[in-house]
């Protein structure tokens, strides 16, 4: 009879920057930090033969919806949770010590609080090579190159939970062997880290050498490494660890939007709702809907409507077709957003067709720049000295790492709120890194009743490398 190895296969989620895993062996598999839709890994598992028999979650996420319930109420799994996540609903509560078994793969668990009180990490070993633990599944405890951010808990401060989180890792994790590979539960990109690296996995022996946050000599220092200079947090976190400590709806119960005439958009605005405008930023620049938002469907679209929107608006979306329709609301039931009322039906075109008024940004040869290029942008600059505001959107890690003199900083997520500190008789030209946030701003400003905005193309990236080009 031939020895079946443990299987590890890797899903990652480009949007949320989050990873998730089924294990399996000997037809059986386990599933790690799932997303909210869940199909993934049902069509995986009946695909390769598998029944998923198991679920582990390594602590509440704050920066997504868990699809745990669902799919053990599809698979009838059981879900393996901390002991101090308090969940509502049937889960198995894991401790120091406890342990998972099945084909011949083994999960120890253990309990490594810090980002949240409730972590856990599940430390894998393939039974077909015992003496050795094979990997480690980290959650958010331990990232390539960072450690989760610690500022989670209503009852800690984010002193105490770093604290508690320098044990977890020095007392548990650093003792794995160098080469156990550690596989966490987010990448380059998600909110719950500093400094993680593009690398999908990494191991033990790397992040000892390598990762900044394990480079402090002292609990202390270790402490004043994570929590000086701590990003806020989103307002939204606290809103989706409930969800999953109570356990999501099932995405299918999710009524999809209904088609909305122009009318009905106008008069549902007028009322409250927010029209969202998921196209990319050069249609939107043309035109669009006035007073709507735009967050262009290609990058973290939904990270950033619930950044900047919460999860309570009313949405009315404009998209460019039915697939990207139904994308923006998948997306955006991720995290938890759930009140997606409609669309515009047939989109722009409807909006023309039933005689209403379009915002149309004009040219280069007019008042209001809808783009400028780095070039244009250090023409402006020297012609129209002392009328220009450089507004950047980036965050302040970012800004550290260099800037463009004299601009005004104001991070994305707190523009809505500071628009009042900008000069309306002032050109605004607004750049993020590369392009994607500032257009994102561009569209709060004017829903602001700013009106002169330019958006930097290519961002502070372009601009810098403009700067730094040698001439042929």
């Amino acid at each position: 009879m031939q020895t079946e190895f443990v299987s590890i296969e890797q899903f990652f989620l480009g949007c949320l920057a989050h990873a998730s895993y089924l294990v399996s062996s000997n037809g059986i598999a386990a599933v790690i930090d799932p997303q909210r839709d869940v199909d993934i890994y049902i069509d995986t598992a009946r695909e390769k033969g598998m029944k998923i028999e198991h679920i582990i979650e390594t602590h509440l996420h704050a920066d997504f919806v868990s699809g745990h319930r669902e799919l053990a109420e599809r698979t009838g799994a059981r879900i393996y949770m901390g002991a101090a996540a308090g969940a509502t609903f049937p889960h198995v509560p894991v401790k120091d010590g406890d342990r998972l078994e099945f084909g011949n793969c083994r999960f120890d668990f253990l309990e490594t609080p810090g980002h949240t009180v409730e972590s856990i990490c599940a430390m894998l070993t393939d039974l077909t090579q015992p003496s050795r633990p094979r990997a480690v599944f980290t959650g958010d405890t331990l990232f390539v190159g960072d450690v989760g951010r610690p500022d989670l808990s209503a009852e800690h401060t984010p002193q105490g939970l770093a604290a508690l989180l320098y044990k977890s890792l020095h007392g548990k994790l650093l003792k794995l062997p160098d080469e156990t590979e550690i596989f966490p539960a987010h990448g380059a990109g998600s909110l719950c880290g500093r400094q993680m690296g593009s690398e999908r996995s990494s191991t033990i022996g790397k992040e000892r050498r390598f990762n900044y946050a394990l480079q402090a000599r002292t609990p202390e220092e270790f402490v004043h490494l994570l929590t000086d200079s701590l990003p806020p947090r989103p307002e939204y976190f606290g809103r989706d660890a409930e969800m999953n400590r109570h356990g999501a709806s099932a995405i299918a119960q999710l009524p999809p939007p209904a088609p909305l005439k122009a009318a009905a958009v106008l008069r549902r605005q007028s009322e409250g709702a927010i029209i969202l405008d998921t196209r990319p930023s050069v249609q939107f620049a043309v035109a669009y809907v006035p007073g709507s938002l735009h967050i262009g469907l290609s990058g973290q679209y939904a990270s950033w409507a619930a950044r900047i929107l919460g999860l309570d608006k009313h949405i009315i979306l404009v998209c460019e077709d039915p697939d990207h329709l139904s994308e923006s609301q998948l997306r955006l039931a991720r995290v938890g957003i759930e009140h997606v009322d409609g669309y515009l039906e047939n989109g722009i075109a409807g909006w023309m067709e039933a005689g209403l008024e379009l915002e149309y940004i004009p040219g280069l040869e007019l008042d209001y720049i809808p783009q400028i290029s780095p070039a244009e942008f250090d023409e402006v600059l020297e012609s129209e000295k002392g009328k220009v505001a450089i507004l950047d959107v980036r965050e302040p890690g970012e800004v550290e790492a260099g800037a463009i003199e004299n601009s005004i900083r104001i991070p994305l997520e707190q523009l809505s709120a500071r628009t009042g500190e900008l000069d309306s008789d002032r050109l605004i030209v607004v750049h993020c890194k590369g392009g994607y946030r500032s257009s994102i701003a561009t569209s709060i400003l004017r829903r602001a009743g700013l009106r002169d905005i330019a958006d930097l193309t290519g961002g502070f990236d372009a601009w810098q490398n403009s700067r730094t080009r040698v001439p042929r």
